[in-house]
Order: C-alpha cells, then sequence, then structure tokens
C-alpha cells in the first residue's frame, strides 16, 4: 500500500494544519417523544487539513505526483498522524482538485485534506 509522502524534514505537514473527529451517530425518535441513540462506528474518524508551504519543486512536485497516482479521492493510502505519529493504514483525499501553487524557486505551496476511511 502506499503512503503519503514526507518532506525533506521528515514530517508530513506544517504549522497551521487542524485534525478533526468526526462521529457519526443515529437518532430514532418515538411517538411517545422518546429516543435512542446508537453510535454508526466504534471510533471517531480523524480527518487533517494539511497547509504546506515553502516548499522547493522537488517536495511539490512528488505530492502532486502521489495526488494523480491515487486518482484524487479514489485511491487509499497510508498516512501517518502529524500530532501523534500513529500510522492509519485506510486514508484518502477528500477531494479530486490539487492546487499547486509554483511562486519562485524553493517557494512552492498546496493546501489538501486527508480523511481517514472505515
Amino acid at each position: 500500500m502506499a503512503s503519503f509522502p514526507t518532506l525533506k524534514t521528515g514530517v508530513v505537514a506544517q504549522y497551521p494544519s487542524d485534525r478533526t473527529r468526526r462521529f457519526s451517530t443515529r437518532v430514532f425518535r418515538f411517538v411517545d417523544g422518546g429516543e435512542q441513540r446508537f453510535a454508526g462506528f466504534g471510533a471517531p474518524l480523524k480527518r487533517w487539513m494539511i497547509r504546506l508551504e515553502l516548499l522547493d519543486e522537488t517536495e511539490l512536485g512528488g505530492i502532486e505526483d502521489f495526488f494523480v497516482a491515487q486518482g484524487g479521492r479514489a485511491g487509499t493510502f497510508a498516512f501517518t498522524d502529524p500530532w501523534d505519529g500513529t500510522v492509519h493504514a485506510n486514508c484518502s483525499f477528500e477531494g479530486d482538485t490539487l492546487t499547486a501553487e509554483y511562486r519562485g524557486r524553493g517557494d512552492g505551496a498546496t493546501s489538501l485534506v486527508v480523511k481517514e476511511n472505515r
């Protein structure tokens, strides 16, 4: 399985980046006004907003090549959580579009969203 590429510094994200958790809860409402709740999945799914700046051409090109190889959100890959180092084996991109900015030598930027799948 493919793994999300790391930068020359060995990291997958820079600050500021964000991490959120998504829960799934099903609520059944009864005629008498009562409710019953069930968890949709056992653990929350994570989502990372990755912002990358000051990338050189090799780093930004590697991320673009990886995105294309995955087919945007069609592919799955392993992603290392930048906060705790946990490797999540079943992740994908949230969208099918990647915007890469080449502003000058050693000054590329992009942002993307990686999400954990069930």
